[in-house]
């Protein structure tokens, strides 16, 4: 019998296997020992980013239903897919398409998870549009999430692309927080002064 979830606790909730490639391996795990770890990284990922609401109505499901939520499946092999590198970007937007298409409605952990993956692989328009999405679904990014696409502009030389983009999120309501991106940013150099020079033209 596990410990009880602790929710201030700073060690990750779930596990990673050992190599995010093996997809093969992680989609066995999730058939045959359930998704109730992906559900607990997903209430740890809402109630972090003050979406208590969010996150108790997630657990609500599970708790008079006796289900889990689908939001959780579809978000758990979206997440596969992104921890399986760049190659499978495609597999993560189709997952994510597939969610939407059978009437699942994606919550803010689903889109960062995305948006942060796409980011990750160097996909800047695609996590930009994703973003946008996120702000018109009314969901607030959290700075991690705007941060590593901006970041992604910078590192690839997109800056212009990345002033559109940040023009488009501020005609939709969005504010970068400068301080929340100063202690998020941990490296120093080319890519934080260009993300600086981005957000707040400094």
């Amino acid at each position: 019998m596990p410990p009880p979830y602790d929710p201030f606790s700073k060690k990750p909730v779930l596990t990673e296997p050992s190599d995010p490639t093996n997809l093969q391996e992680i989609f066995h795990r999730m058939r045959t020992e359930g998704l109730t770890d992906y559900a607990i990284k997903m209430f740890d990922g809402l109630s972090k980013d003050g979406l208590t609401h969010e996150a108790l109505e997630l657990f609500a499901v599970i708790k008079d239903k006796g289900a889990m939520p689908d939001v959780v499946a579809h978000t758990a092999v979206l997440e596969a897919y992104v921890n399986a590198g760049p190659a499978h970007w495609r597999d993560a937007v189709r997952t994510y398409d597939r969610m939407l298409a059978s009437g699942v409605k994606p919550n803010a952990y689903t889109l960062s998870v995305l948006v942060k993956g796409l980011a990750a692989s160097d996909r800047c328009s695609e996590a930009g549009r994703y973003l946008l999405e996120m702000l018109d679904r009314g969901m607030r990014p959290n700075v991690v999430t705007y941060l590593a696409v901006f970041e992604a502009y910078v590192r690839l030389e997109k800056v212009e692309l990345g002033e559109v983009l940040l023009e488009t999120m501020k005609g939709k309501g969005f504010m970068p927080d400068e301080e929340a991106v100063r202690s998020s940013t941990v490296k120093r150099g080319h890519v934080f002064g260009g993300v600086m020079n981005l957000l707040f033209g400094k």
